[in-house]
């Protein structure tokens, strides 16, 4: 799996920013959280999945805490 940092959250809106190692940066949804939390605080490191999403961009999914 993918590891990165938060870069992004909004609470609000439930949905976030990660950086992954590789420069790259990929949007998620608050439902993606592997723990059933709703929010995260920006700057965790998380480990995810890449999957295409609703948009034909790439999203990251299964995100949980490294």
């Amino acid at each position: 799996m993918p590891v990165g940092v938060v870069a992004a959250f909004d609470d609000a809106k439930g949905i976030g920013t990660i950086r992954g190692d590789d420069g790259r940066e990929y949007s998620f949804h608050c439902t993606a959280l592997v723990d059933g939390s709703r929010t995260i605080d920006e700057g965790t490191g998380v480990a995810y999945e890449v999957v295409a999403g609703h948009l034909g961009r790439w999203e990251a999914s299964r995100v949980s805490r490294a």
